[in-house]
């Protein structure tokens, strides 16, 4: 390991070894944080897998029982009784923190005639009630499971950061300190005898 190109002095030494001590603290605080992280970063990894399990296996049940709706009804009655929506949901857009990374945090919010049907039960088959019910029951699902996969991909770019820092002082920055100190702790020994001889020397003659 290359050491760091100072002057071999006491000073010097006293400034190294505060820089490695930091060093040294900031290393178990980055490497408790990333063990941390990553165990969060596990439970919302469960979470966005269930609900990725549950949105899957419902959007295909909505599809197939929109599929059933239609081949019931012709085209010109579904275009017409779904061309005005019952109700508007608005999503509102904010974020949390997960261990001082920011994540998104998404609410809905119906305004209308929520969880009615945009249109007469007399114009459509019960099949296409089937429907719309399930599709508002799935829209949310959906949202929360955009929701976690973001906070997801957001978690794994802030841990491979973290990961970086932490091998940056374990591998470079602390072991580049250690060589440096050693140097300067050699070097001083080494003048410090120089000069005991040169005492000794001075002695002699005298």
């Amino acid at each position: 390991m290359a050491r760091l190109n100072v002057n071999p002095t006491r000073m010097e030494l006293k400034k190294l070894k505060a820089r490695l001590s930091t060093a040294v603290r900031g290393h178990k605080l980055l490497k408790d944080k990333s063990d941390e992280m990553i165990r969060r970063f596990t439970l919302i990894l469960r979470e966005n897998k269930r609900l990725r399990d549950e949105v899957e296996k419902a959007l295909s049940e909505t599809l197939r029982q929109f599929s059933v709706a239609r081949s019931l009804t012709p085209d010109y009655a579904v275009e017409a009784a779904f061309g005005m929506p019952a109700a508007t949901v608005t999503a509102e857009c904010g974020v949390e923190s997960v261990m001082g990374v920011d994540v998104p945090k998404i609410g809905l919010e119906t305004s209308g005639q929520a969880g009615g049907l945009p249109y007469a039960y007399s114009e459509i088959t019960s099949e296409a009630d089937e429907s719309v019910r399930r599709v508002t029951e799935l829209l949310p699902l959906l949202v929360q499971l955009a929701a976690v996969e973001k906070s997801v991909r957001l978690l794994a770019a802030e841990i491979e950061r973290n990961k970086r820092r932490v091998n940056a002082l374990e591998y470079v920055m602390i072991p580049q300190l250690e060589e440096t100190i050693k140097y300067i702790r050699d070097k001083l020994d080494e003048n410090e005898r120089a000069a005991i001889i040169r005492l000794m020397k001075v002695k002699n003659k005298t």
